[in-house]
């Protein structure tokens, strides 16, 4: 019981973060860590939303400006002794891709913007004690962005694209667990990153000299707690703070204008329970929320807040070896839009993951 308690916390975010505050994606999770032995994981996810809305009284709509994107994550856990163990992760922890349809009449239809980000993680992880352990390690993470075809003055179409860049920060935190019952409390802080970007600029057919923009990725903190209810059955809790406020995309060309910014942080809750069906299979259901600020929301990003759910399963292929799947539904908060008052409702999305993970 004691190996699938240990294991099936992990099933409940394998269709990955989909949607949740700001440009999060990933939840800089290193659950990967916290497993026994040796480990090498493997994820995949895939997020289709569906965000629309309408200006003037419901006369015309933006379409989908959401498109669909794909993330890949690997994990890899060596323990060098009975305390000490390093790891290193490769995952997309942040990033956005929106699209508004053409030929929709929308006042912004056309216009596409994209963020991406690759990180790598290495951490060290020490055992203080049987219960106790505490964990830091440095955080690489490689970004770019782009912003085309956005309408700003008349009829002055506004093109932004950056270099790319590489930054570092670094994260720390402690664990406190009970193996017995499977319980365990985990803190992790992950710091801010500051990130210097050369941007080329083109408004209507003027290009721009090369200037400079600063975006902050930000600080965070990860809460998560699980523990043996009854046998075979598991609670899992956990609360992600991040400090979106300080956030803000702000490119020379727009006259001060911020293509990107949040009025204030966000935090994720989920709340789920995990269950041994079968010697080899094991499920859970988990809930998910985030509440909305009530405030107006950027063109890039018209949502506010999320409620989800997300089943998932996994099945113990053989000692050591084990495939997990989910799938998530998420019910995104409605929000109107600062500049020309675009409502968008009832929008959703749904992520699908696959996780594997072999243990030695």
């Amino acid at each position: 019981m004691k190996k699938f308690l240990a294991g099936v916390a992990a099933i409940a975010v394998t269709a990955g973060t989909a949607q949740a505050g700001g440009l999060d994606r990933t939840g800089q999770g290193i659950d990967f860590m916290f497993e026994k032995g040796n480990v090498v994981e493997l994820r995949f996810g895939s997020v289709n939303a569906n965000i629309s809305g309408t200006v003037g009284g419901g006369a015309v709509s933006s379409g989908n400006i959401a498109e669909n994107y794909t993330q890949v994550a690997l994990g890899y856990k060596q323990e060098l002794n009975d305390k000490l163990s390093i790891g290193i992760l490769f995952d997309q922890p942040f990033g956005a891709d929106v699209a508004y349809p053409t030929g929709t009449g929308y006042p912004f239809q056309g216009a596409t913007a994209s963020v991406d980000t690759n990180a790598i993680t290495a951490v060290l992880r020490y055992r203080v004690s049987d219960r106790v352990a505490v964990h830091g390690g440095v955080r690489a993470i490689r970004t770019e962005g782009r912003v085309n075809n956005l309408l700003i003055t008349g009829p002055n179409i506004y093109n932004m694209t950056t270099d790319t860049q590489t930054d570092f920060g670094y994260l720390i935190g402690a664990t406190y667990e009970i193996p017995d019952i499977a319980l365990r409390a985990a803190i992790t802080y992950n710091s801010e990153v500051e990130q210097d970007f050369t941007t080329q600029q083109q408004i209507g057919m003027t290009t721009l000299p090369e200037a400079p923009m600063t975006i902050v990725k930000p600080k965070s903190v990860n809460l998560d707690f699980q523990t043996g209810i009854a046998p075979g059955t598991l609670l899992m809790a956990s609360a992600r703070w991040v400090n979106w406020s300080n956030f803000d995309i702000t490119p020379t060309g727009l006259g001060g204008a911020s293509l990107v910014e949040y009025d204030s942080d966000t935090t994720t809750y989920s709340l789920g329970v995990g269950r041994q069906l079968t010697d080899k299979l094991s499920g859970s259901v988990t809930l998910g929320y985030e509440a909305g600020d009530g405030t107006l929301s950027g063109n890039l990003g018209p949502t506010d807040g999320f409620r989800s759910i997300t089943l998932g399963l996994k099945y113990q292929v053989a000692e050591g070896t084990a495939i997990s799947g989910g799938v998530r539904r998420v019910w995104l908060g409605d929000a109107t839009t600062s500049t020309v008052g675009g409502e968008f409702t009832n929008n959703t999305a749904t992520g699908f993951g696959v996780k594997l993970t072999h243990s030695f």
